[in-house]
């Protein structure tokens, strides 16, 4: 049975959590599930579309709580949405599931930046700085 291009992106479209069994020689391990899920969600950032995306970056957290990449990433969606606290959380997380996380600091300076926290802000990128990111 050939499957049409049309219905691959039908299934692509759902979201992130299908109850269907994975295809043949997919990867149906919880880390698996969890890739999968993160990689929709980029496919849904790069679309703007924060909302579907944050929840992809949910269901990926759900499946492997340690995920750090996806709690910068789901950081970063609620930041673009202004839901500056959020991201303040969710990158405090995937700081502290992963200390030398350059980037999450970054992010989290913005957060704080536009909360009014000049103080955190400037205490975060100093540290981006300090473990080697170069603006």
């Amino acid at each position: 049975m050939r499957i049409s291009p049309l219905v691959l992106l039908l299934f692509a479209m759902v979201g992130c959590q299908s109850r269907q069994s994975p295809p043949i020689g997919a990867d149906s391990t919880d880390a698996g599930k969890a890739t999968t899920a993160f990689n929709k969600g980029v496919d849904f950032s790069n679309r703007k579309d924060w909302d579907t995306a944050i929840s992809c970056y949910s269901e990926a957290i759900r499946l492997k709580p340690d995920y750090a990449k996806a709690y910068f990433n789901r950081g970063n969606a609620h930041h673009n949405k202004g839901e500056y606290a959020q991201a303040i959380k969710d990158l405090t997380e995937a700081i502290r599931l992963k200390p030398d996380y350059a980037v999450a600091y970054v992010g989290r300076s913005f957060a704080y930046q536009e909360r009014g926290l000049k103080a955190n802000a400037a205490a975060d990128f100093a540290k981006a700085k300090e473990l080697g990111y170069e603006p």
